[in-house]
This record gives structure tokens, sequence and C-alpha cells, in this order.
């Protein structure tokens, strides 16, 4: 018998990347925001009452960080208060419910990859609102998982890889910053990772998932401008300069130093770490053979 998967956000990259990869025995089940809003508990006590899910993976949030600064009552609906709904609901019928959060929940002052357990301090909004969000499923629901992760791409949605593709498209050259650091995500991993975890109902807590490496966003930048040449999605050469953030003020703060460690992750999902280089040739093959989304 299949086991019926609801995913919330089922829209955004996360959300689409799932649906491409659900394992053969899942009933995967996608709703965007109109199908199932995670602000409002009667819609997901309808969903929930008529689809009896196992589980449910939330890929739901409100992810605009410079935004966030203005509309911090707004994040913190959608990120805390739609996720702490989510794990209510899922306590009251014991479903299992996937939470994913981000390294912007850490400050990024520390020169060593984050441990699970490290303590929090978000600099910003986004980052408060995700980190309220993992503490209210965890007094909702003790038993969820929570899969933090970052700088993740896809060939769907917007994201860094494709607003640089369309940038090199159209210039010579760029400026890019060079002193925050971390590691890029593909979806695609990310998503697996996912339902590895779904298919391990033993595991429980908080785990980080990003692909292998490390990286600055100029470093990933020039990977990006190099790949693409390469596999003929860019007809010309880019020059990518080096900037300090200096140099690119934003309205919100971001961690110098996001690098999270997944020897847990990587150990007990048993999945074998990818770096992000490989995994970026892989989803720009993905953009050129399945186009943009």
């Amino acid at each position: 018998m299949a086991t019926t998967v609801v995913i919330a956000g089922a829209d955004g990259q996360l959300g689409r990347e799932l649906q491409c990869t659900a394992p053969t025995g899942v009933r995967c089940l996608g709703l965007n925001r109109t199908q199932l809003d995670i602000t409002d508990p009667a819609s997901i006590h309808r969903c929930l009452q008529e689809l009896q899910p196992a589980w449910l993976l939330n890929a739901a949030a409100y992810t605009a960080v410079d935004r966030a600064e203005q509309e911090e009552a707004l994040a913190l609906q959608v990120n805390a208060e739609g996720a702490a709904n989510l794990a209510t609901a899922c306590a009251e019928r014991d479903i299992r419910l996937l939470q994913v959060s981000t390294d912007f929940v850490f400050s990024g002052e520390s020169g060593r990859p984050y441990q699970v357990d490290a303590p929090p301090e978000p600099l910003g909004a986004y980052g408060r609102s995700k980190l309220a969000g993992e503490q209210a499923v965890v007094s909702a629901l003790p038993e969820v998982l929570i899969l933090r992760t970052g700088w993740v791409y896809s060939r769907f949605g917007s994201n860094f890889v494709k607003t640089m593709l369309r940038l090199m498209g159209e210039r010579d050259a760029l400026s890019v910053v060079c002193d925050q650091v971390g590691t890029p995500t593909w979806g695609r991993g990310l998503a697996q990772a996912a339902w590895a975890a779904v298919a391990r109902p033993q595991l429980h807590g908080i785990y980080h998932w990003s692909d292998a490496g490390v990286c600055s966003w100029y470093d990933f930048a020039v990977a990006i401008a190099e790949e693409g040449l390469a596999g003929g999605l860019l007809s010309h050469a880019v020059t990518v300069t080096p900037i300090p953030s200096s140099d690119y003020p934003t309205p919100a703060r971001r961690p110098a130093f996001s690098v999270l460690d997944k020897q847990r992750s990587w150990r007990d999902l048993g999945l074998p770490p990818h770096h992000w280089r490989v995994q970026l040739r892989a989803m720009l093959q993905d953009l050129k053979d399945n186009g943009h989304e």
C-alpha cells in the first residue's frame, strides 16, 4: 500500500523537486497555497481530514530575506505561526512532519561548520522567523524532523543560479560579493534527502543538508560562468570580479560563514556527499534539457 505524503508549498523550488523525485511506493500530493494555506488552521484541518497522510513535508515558507526586514510580522505569520499550525494538526492526527529550516538561524561568526546543536543566533528578521518556526514545531510535535539547508537553487523558480545566467547573458562583466561563505544546495539533492528521511521513520530531531564543499558567492558565480559556457547555456565568457559585502549593501545582514556540518545526515540518511560543483553541473544540464520553470 502506498504511503501518502502531502507537500505544502508545492509551487516552490523544493516543492517542485520533491514532486519530481517522489520514490516508488509514495502517493505524493503536492498542494499550493490555494489548496493548503498553512496560516489557516481550518484549511489544514480540511486537507488532513480528507487526505489522511502519513507524512507532511513543509516546503512552504516566506523567503524574501531583505523584504522581511520591513515585513517581519508576515514572515513570522508564515514561518513560525504557519509551521506551528501544521505541527499542532499533525500531532492531533499522528502524522509525521518534516520542517525545512535554514542556515540563517546562525550568526555566521563561526570559523567551523555549524553542528546541529550549535547555539542559534539569527542576524535578521528572516532568520528569527525560521528559528521561531523550529521552536514552535518542536514544542507541538517533539518527534518532528527539521532539515536545515541554505543557498538552494533549482531549474524551478527564482534563485541565484538563474539570476546569474540571465545577467551573464546580458553583460560581459559582473561583480559578486566574496566575503560571504557557504555551500550551494541543488534542490534535487535536498528533495532526495527529504525522501530518505521519510523512508527512515525512526529519525527525528535536527539534520543539516547541503552539498559538499565550501565557496563564496563569488566562487559560485565564477563556476556558473564557466559551467554555463561549457554547457552551451552562455554564448560568451563573462568576467566576474570579487567585491566585499560593504560594496553591495542590503537591508538584511547575511551570515559571513554559513557552512553546515552534514556528517550526521550523510550517515543517518544513507546518502553520499556530492560536491556542489558536480551538483551545479547536473542542475545546468537539467535546465538545458527541460528549460526554465
